[in-house]
């Protein structure tokens, strides 16, 4: 029989069957299976055209080689069972996508032994949510390059598309695809923590309402901080519930959930010994948050210090010191997320480039901001810049906007308004631009308690000594 297909999809969830679509609109001859028969069928029924596979089997026999395949399951042990159940019936030189927010430990390990026997294993990250899979995502693809320049046409058709090109580029292999989308979503944790602290301000230390702040929002996104999450929120701070008249925002309960890459991605940093306490403070401000009931019993017995009224007169003066703080904070988020790319990149041999990172985050994903036309000239000034505050650029703007963040910490603590991802990435930048920290006593106490030695900073090239401390 010959092959009916050359592009097959397993799993047709929301992303699944979007991005189905968008590879038929880019003249791709798609195939798909659904484990349940019913979505598949509804899905065919809404959109023909579409190859029918009645199983697994099915789905590889109507494809033409060498044959591939996105997976787009639950991230975890449906990965392995539909790769197990693929191999069965594959052949050597086939590709297998898996598309979703998958480990990358579970992706280095999935592409060793998919590899065995000589099939190709691309995990590649996905971002855009259900609009981005359908219109045009940004796709981070890893594994074997080969694999890849098989994939390049489709791939570049589907994403979405800048003035710098298509939205996907080769991150390296193995897992590099699968931990690139992992470090993007702690970024987007912080970005989204910044901006909601930036909202708590606004509201409860300004005094400004959901129409004032949506204003805000809306007049921040025609300048520096213009970004995909800062669009979404003015417009989220105008929408009414339809039942109440109420603005919606104020009737969602104030419990944040999380699916994983957050925790992924700290757990990664510790790994590496990498600092990115914003993207730390966001996660543990979600945490915090998910405790509601021990929080209102809290709050019963902690009063909010004194909070005077903002005179008008002086409101603008104030949203514009939320404003830098929140630039040069979101600075900081992006910077501790390229320096955990750059510290796997060296621990696994990736060689990610991250001017192409930076490049293909534009568009389509979620943390798109126009701050990485800014990013995306810093690494190609300089490739193996570890910390992006060093650029020149980026650097100016973090010092421009140094006072007004730390006026907008220190007023924000002394009100008692939560500020945890503000004042995280306002400690990480005072600690990385320090030549001097009290490390030193660090160093002394554990020498003291356990002799694990220091090092003389007057004689360093003597290495490691050792001193009795406390006879």
């Amino acid at each position: 029989m010959p092959a009916q297909a050359n592009f097959g999809v397993v799993g047709l969830g929301v992303m699944g069957a979007n991005l189905a679509l968008n590879f038929a609109d880019h003249g791709a001859r798609v195939a798909v299976w659904n484990l349940e028969r019913d979505k598949q069928e509804k899905f065919l029924a809404e959109h023909p055209g579409f190859v029918d596979a009645k199983d697994i089997a099915g789905l590889v026999a109507a494809l033409e080689k060498p044959r591939r395949i996105l997976v787009m399951v639950t991230a975890g042990k449906a990965v392995d069972s539909v790769a197990e159940q693929l191999s069965a019936h594959l052949d050597k030189g086939d590709v297998i996508i898996d598309g979703g927010n998958s480990l990358y430990t579970d992706t280095r390990r999935r592409e060793r032994a998919l590899a065995e026997k000589g099939l190709r294993f691309v995990g590649m990250g996905v971002s855009g949510g259900e609009e981005g899979a359908r219109r045009g995502p940004s796709l981070m693809p890893g594994g074997a390059r080969e694999a890849y320049e098989h994939l390049k046409p489709l791939l570049e058709g589907v994403a979405a598309k800048t003035e710098s090109g298509p939205c996907v580029t080769y991150c390296g292999p193995d897992g590099a695809g699968h931990f690139t989308k992992m470090v993007h979503n702690g970024i987007e944790y912080a970005d989204m923590q910044l901006i909601a602290e930036a909202y708590d301000v606004l509201r409860r230390g300004i005094g400004l309402d959901n129409d004032a702040i949506a204003d805000v929002f809306d007049r921040w996104n025609q300048g520096p901080l213009q970004s995909f999450l800062i669009e979404i929120t003015a417009k989220i701070f105008r929408v009414r519930d339809r039942d109440t008249q109420k603005h919606l925002v104020d009737l969602v309960l104030d419990q944040a959930g999380q699916k994983g890459t957050g925790r992924w991605t700290v757990e990664a940093a510790l790994e590496l010994g990498v600092a990115i306490p914003s993207i730390a403070a966001a996660l543990d401000a979600r945490v915090i948050s998910s405790q509601k009931d021990s929080r209102v019993a809290m709050a019963r017995s902690f009063e909010d210090p004194p909070r005077g009224k903002v005179p008008a007169g002086e409101r603008e003066a104030r949203i514009a010191e939320v404003h830098d703080g929140l630039l040069a904070a979101k600075v900081c988020a992006y910077a501790q997320g390229m320096e955990l790319i750059h510290a796997a990149s060296q621990a696994y041999t990736w060689d990610i480039d991250r001017r192409e990172i930076a490049r293909i985050w534009k568009g389509g994903c979620i943390i798109r901001a126009k701050l990485l036309d800014t990013i995306m000239q810093a690494f190609g000034k300089q490739k193996e810049m570890r910390n992006l505050v060093a650029d020149a650029s980026l650097g100016g703007d973090v010092r421009k906007a140094a006072p007004q963040w730390r006026a907008l910490v220190g007023r924000s603590m002394a009100e008692g308004i939560a500020m945890p991802a503000f004042a995280a990435s306002l400690t990480w930048f005072d600690g990385v631009r320090s030549a001097d920290l009290p490390q030193n006593l660090t160093q002394a106490q554990r020498d003291a308690f356990g002799a694990h030695t220091y090092v003389r900073r007057d004689n360093v090239k003597a290495g490691p000594v050792h001193s009795e401390w406390l006879k």
